[in-house]
């Protein structure tokens, strides 16, 4: 009897482990929502500065400015790893780089497909519309 009430539990703590990871992995992976758009007069005067730098190609103020960005949060739309790079927005203020950044998908780099803005780190996106 004991032994069938042990197996029952493993059982039940299995699956329930099983079942956790397949509810934590849909919410890692959000999907972009394509309405969730922002105008570029919008954003902060900082922010305008940065995506002409993009444009033009620079020169940017920060070493990791063009880096790729992984999009390991998964907050932007799939693409193939070199697809997205990031730049720093800077923060006034800020003693380091700050949470606010520009990631623009596409080649060349310098007119690309997309770009996207965040104020929190990468938690949260919205797509620039020029």
């Amino acid at each position: 009897m004991r032994k069938g009430v042990f197996k029952l539990v493993l059982t039940g703590l299995f699956l329930m482990t099983a079942l956790s990871g397949v509810v934590s992995t849909a919410k890692e992976a959000p999907a972009f929502a394509s309405n969730d758009v922002v105008a570029l007069a919008s954003l902060p005067p900082q922010a305008q500065t940065t995506y002409q730098l993009v444009l033009q190609g620079g020169p940017f103020p920060y070493d990791k400015d063009g880096d790729i960005f992984g999009n390991r949060e998964r907050q932007l739309p799939s693409q193939p790893r070199g697809y997205y790079h990031e730049y720093t927005v800077k923060t006034p203020g800020a003693s380091n780089r700050g949470t606010r950044r520009i990631v623009c998908g596409g080649q060349p780099v310098t007119a690309p497909q997309a770009c996207y803005y965040t104020a929190d780190h990468y938690a949260s996106f919205r797509k620039i519309v020029p």
